[in-house]
């Protein structure tokens, strides 16, 4: 696995090494030796998979009281991938990273506790996994609106298919301070 820097520091884009033949492929996506050679020395005790049609949403999502850190990876279809920098201590505060991920291209990222994540769906569905670090917990969710102009992300969609609770969230800069890192 090759592990890289994003340009949010922490967050990290994982290209897994593939061996394919006319059979198909094999590669690991996780191995907590390797992880934890490259930083990540953390447990995934959650995993979770969403199916989603094309230009649907989903995000920008976080959780206080008990963060998540999470890796995220594409197993069908393509996503155009956000991640906003939470960390009030953080230079990227307030900072974007934006990527797509693709079952071709087989990126995974990694973004530890501290961070905002959201994506929206490229192809005419895609299967999104993601292992978290903690367990789903209710009362910590948050989240800030997907076209937020502070953050001007550059969506590939200017009327995604929302759910009702990702209309209703605020902008970064209407969070209040306790529900930042």
């Amino acid at each position: 696995m090759k592990f890289t820097e994003t340009t949010l520091p922490g967050v990290l884009r994982i290209d897994p090494k593939v061996y394919e033949d006319a059979r198909g492929f094999f590669m690991e996506t996780h191995s907590r030796r390797v992880f934890a050679g490259h930083g990540i020395d953390v447990e995934f005790v959650q995993t979770n998979h969403s199916r989603s049609i094309r230009n649907t949403l989903r995000g920008l999502h976080y959780q206080v009281g008990r963060p998540q850190g999470k890796l995220v990876r594409v197993i069908r279809g393509a996503v155009f991938d956000v991640v906003v920098d939470m960390r009030r201590a953080s230079a990227a505060f307030g900072k974007t990273f934006t990527i797509e991920l693709s079952e071709s291209n087989r990126i995974m990222l990694y973004l530890p506790q501290g961070f905002a994540h959201g994506f929206c769906v490229l192809s005419d569905a895609a299967d999104f996994l993601y292992a978290c670090t903690d367990y789903y917990y209710p009362q910590g969710e948050r989240g800030i609106i997907w076209n937020d102009p502070d953050l001007a992300v550059p969506w590939p969609v200017r009327e995604p298919l929302l759910s009702e609770k990702d209309r209703r969230l605020p902008r970064f800069k209407d969070i209040p301070p306790d529900d930042l890192f």
